[in-house]
């Protein structure tokens, strides 16, 4: 039985948990700063609780003695601390973390590792870098390159046509951040909340616009060799006008204090939501132009005692399927890992990863 920390009990970190620890293949440890946050995070009684300050002396590295790996689901302006640790520590290490410079600390920590390093395992960054990659595969020459996901409530019922459903700081993070692009050819940065376009899937209609972070390597890794790469975020229409009076009009990206308090304090959380992948890439075959697109809907759904939401299950099951593959040697052991490495159909064979199977039985990739 290998021993993992997964750091941070919020509701990413808890399903991280528990989906490990009923495997019967892993020991967890849980770790957070609040006794009542992991009080209150409801995993199962086999998983080992420690409250810890990652800040304060001997920090997070005592509890990764004899560890397999650590996963960290913390808010994004920890994920250095905890990367630092594994680094000191020799083990594995990989995190959620939408945050493009943490991500450059922890390529960083990679080089000359022994142990690997695998950044961005989610669903966006993560899964999402995952399938593009896999379209790519089949093209000859690659055009461009759109991805596009949000989580989303399945019953939207105020202005926002949102509810919170993840981090509060990881959102307003990717609203105000710079977003890396490949526009022309040329890697460039982008501003968040611009480039809004409209789309239809399955008769529902969507807007999407940019948002820092859901690329993850993706931008390195094609760098020269597309003409097009984007990354935006889907919402219902209206969502973007509203945020962009709040962040840029009203100049709150420069208080996210205050726009964390109000969201939290006027937008309910729901599990009730719904994750909306889609990812198109465009390029020749075999002389011809041709366009492969890859579309998912996952919803909120009880895996043993507990409703996931979506974009819990999502992204929970998309570390743990990533963390199962090291485990299971089919990934590399030492040095930095990209989501783009990992290949689709080990990844969707994994017990883990076939949560992102198609709900039905229709094919969804469409040539």
């Amino acid at each position: 039985m290998r021993k993992i920390v997964v750091v941070g009990a919020g509701r990413i970190g808890a399903a991280c948990a528990d989906l490990l620890t009923a495997t019967g293949d892993y020991r967890v440890t849980l770790v957070d700063r609040s006794a009542a946050q992991l009080a209150s995070a409801g995993v199962s009684p086999t998983v080992t609780p420690v409250e810890l300050d990652l800040r304060r002396e001997p920090g997070l590295l005592p509890h990764l003695a004899d560890s397999f790996a650590v996963l960290s689901a913390a808010p994004f302006h920890l994920t250095t601390e905890v990367a630092e640790a594994a680094a000191r520590a020799g083990v594995h290490y990989l995190d959620l973390t939408e945050d493009v410079a943490s991500t450059r600390r922890v390529k960083e920590l990679a080089i000359g590792a022994k142990a690997a390093f695998i950044p961005q395992c989610g669903l966006a960054p993560g899964f999402a870098s995952i399938v593009a990659a896999d379209l790519i595969r089949h093209f000859d020459e690659v055009e461009s390159v759109r991805i596009r996901v949000g989580a989303l409530p399945q019953y939207p019922s105020n202005a926002l046509n949102y509810n919170l459903t993840w981090s509060t700081e990881g959102v307003i993070n990717e609203y105000c951040e710079p977003c890396e692009a490949i526009v022309d050819g040329k890697r460039v940065e982008v501003p968040p909340l611009e480039g809004r376009e409209e789309f239809s899937l399955d008769g529902v209609t969507y807007e999407a616009f940019n948002t820092s972070g859901g690329l993850g390597t993706l931008a390195d890794t094609l760098a020269g060799k597309v003409r097009t790469l984007n990354y935006r975020t889907i919402r219902y229409p209206g969502h973007v006008a509203i945020m962009k009076v709040l962040l840029q009009d009203l100049g709150l990206c420069n208080r996210r204090e205050v726009v964390k308090d109000i969201l939290e304090k006027a937008l309910p959380t729901t599990s009730q939501d719904v994750v909306v992948i889609l990812v198109a890439v465009n390029g020749a075959r075999q002389g011809r132009l041709w366009q492969e697109t890859y579309a998912n809907k996952i919803y909120s759904r009880r895996v043993g005692r507990k409703v996931l939401s979506a974009i819990q299950l999502t992204t929970a099951s998309a570390a743990c399927a990533v963390l199962d593959m090291l485990a299971n040697a089919q990934l590399p052991t030492q040095g930095l890992v990209r989501q783009e490495d990992i290949a689709l159909e080990a990844f969707l064979a994994n017990r883990f990863g076939r949560t992102y199977a198609p709900s039905d039985a229709s094919d969804r990739f469409a040539a």
